[in-house]
């Protein structure tokens, strides 16, 4: 299989159903920033540190695929693929794993910033791209309707990164860095 076809050298690139749409297409924005996300998680997941959560990291990087098939597909010329399907079960799935976690973290008192160990930074920079997907998927629902739970999924999957970045510096004794109203 070739790497390159040269098809979007003018800047270009197909949908699923065969529609060419210009790369700068607010579709291609939303389906980039999954991929962005997934190749973020991929990084957090070299760390040792994350321990039991790989399992769980590989599984949102499978449904971060599925959630980008979902948003190439022109669903004027094609239909969805019942594999690029998000499911309220998914949600419920990520839901369980957020109170996991939470259960075993002290109270949240104050606002919580990025830092204090590397994998928590790339926890927070997953939350924040995950943020920004969900931003542009809402963006490409106002132009094309998205499947409701392909959003929520989204949404959680931001409450999930915060959770684990408490998590992992809870779990290998990093400090978190609280917010404090400070004058420069």
């Amino acid at each position: 299989m070739k790497i390159y076809t040269k098809t979007g050298d003018n800047g270009q690139t197909g949908l699923i159903g065969g529609t060419r749409v210009s790369k700068s297409d607010v579709r291609i924005e939303a389906y980039g920033t999954v991929d962005e996300l997934n190749s973020f998680i991929g990084m957090l997941m070299c760390y040792d540190s994350i321990g039991t959560q790989k399992e769980i990291l590989e599984t949102i990087q499978n449904k971060l695929f599925v959630i980008g098939s979902h948003l190439a597909t022109d669903t004027s010329v094609a239909q969805i693929s019942e594999k690029s399907i998000i499911r309220a079960d998914d949600i419920r799935k990520i839901e369980e794993e957020i109170d996991k976690m939470n259960a075993e973290l002290p109270e949240l008192t104050a606002f919580i910033l990025p830092g204090g160990s590397i994998e928590g930074s790339f926890c927070h920079i997953c939350r924040t791209i995950s943020r920004r997907a969900e931003r542009r998927i809402i963006e490409l629902d106002i132009l094309h309707s998205i499947d409701n739970h392909l959003i929520i999924y989204a949404n959680r999957l931001s409450d999930y990164f915060f959770t684990l970045a408490r998590y992992v510096s809870l779990k290998i004794g990093a400090k978190e860095i609280l917010w404090k109203n400070v004058d420069l």
